[in-house]
């Protein structure tokens, strides 16, 4: 009955004034921008390029794929115990609480209570939830290195010629290299615990978290040991076409919500093929570096980094606030007003009450 309580008791943190924050800090950043970017002249020389409606729609299309991509994962690795329904109903709420909370938090602690109350039971919840986080940072793992082989390291953080020095541009570095490292330390943690040793993994957790300055994560770096011995004996002996079909839905996901910017750029302006991988490179660089915002879904950071880093490939200036606020009225914004009707209903549904 505690737990169902402390449960509760966080649900009804994530509604009220809270959700105002992201958005406040988002637009207030847009504002900002657009201010002191705006010029009269360069506005009346801006139109849409041929069918740029359609790419409009294909930004659009590329956030369904992104969801599609999540909600046949989720049932594929529920070995169909969700149904397609509560499928989408799951990943709409984690969405929603992932906008809401931290960058480095995400949705996933809130994610296994999701699973947990559409009667799955709360040890396949974990494991679900961690097998999903795992596939996640395997997407990052493989991607980076590919594309940083693609591309001229330099130019990927070469920014210069958006803020006329390139301080910004070893700082977004710093932090790319930084989130990629933490990504590999938890990625091969996990992929020791599920395949290798999961009780050893469990340990070496419960032990380190004794140490001084962890101890006030103590109780999350326990839990984790718990979730990867749990997600071990759930996994482990999958065939090769569940890991094959996980893996797909995965890359079919965060590939679609990176073309997001691709095709918003594209309504406005012709841009090349080189210009478009470089554009998709710098996004998944923008989603590494964001594993350490303390901001709510990002907010903030997100419009300030998307303007310095992409601003380069956007004509005029004035035009850069606009396009962030297009990318996040696609990509984040929805998930806020879907979350502020979908969670409340699910809130009283699940635990009853007001």
């Amino acid at each position: 009955m505690s737990e169902e309580l402390e449960s509760r008791r966080k649900f009804k943190a994530l509604q009220g004034w809270r959700l105002f924050i992201p958005v406040v800090l988002g637009l207030g950043v847009v504002v900002y921008l657009f201010w002191g970017e705006f010029n009269y002249t360069d506005f009346q020389n801006i139109s849409l390029v041929k069918y740029g409606f359609l790419w409009f729609f294909c930004a659009i299309i590329m956030m369904f794929l992104r969801d599609l991509g999540y909600v046949i994962r989720l049932r594929i690795i529920s070995s169909s115990q969700l149904s397609w329904r509560q499928c989408i109903r799951i990943i709409f709420l984690w969405e929603f609480t992932s906008a809401v909370t931290p960058s480095a938090i995400g949705g996933t602690t809130f994610a296994v209570i999701y699973i947990y109350k559409e009667q799955i039971s709360i040890g396949k919840s974990s494991a679900i939830v961690m097998l999903t986080s795992f596939l996640d940072e395997f997407y990052f793992l493989i991607m980076f290195p590919i594309i940083v082989l693609s591309v001229n390291f330099s130019d990927l953080f070469q920014i210069t010629q958006v803020s006329g020095n390139d301080e910004w541009g070893h700082s977004l570095m710093f932090f790319a290299i930084a989130g990629y490292s933490l990504k590999v330390l938890f990625a091969g943690l996990v992929f020791y615990g599920l395949f290798i040793n999961p009780h050893g993994v469990k340990r070496l957790l419960f032990r380190l978290s004794y140490i001084s300055f962890l101890r006030k994560w103590r109780r999350k770096m326990v839990r984790i040991g718990s979730d990867i011995m749990l997600a071990s004996i759930e996994f482990k002996d999958k065939s090769w076409k569940f890991w094959l079909k996980t893996l797909l839905t995965t890359f079919l996901s965060w590939t679609s919500r990176y073309w997001v910017i691709n095709f918003l750029f594209t309504m406005f302006f012709f841009v090349s093929f080189s210009d478009h991988f470089m554009i998709f490179a710098r996004q998944l660089a923008m989603w590494i570096m964001m594993i350490a915002l303390p901001s709510p879904g990002g907010s903030g950071f997100s419009e300030i980094i998307f303007s310095q880093y992409l601003g380069g490939f956007i004509p005029y200036a004035f035009l850069i606030p606009v396009l962030a606020l297009l990318w996040r009225g696609i990509t984040y914004y929805p998930y806020l007003l879907i979350g502020v009707f979908l969670l409340p209903a699910w809130i009283k549904k699940k635990f009853g009450g007001n």
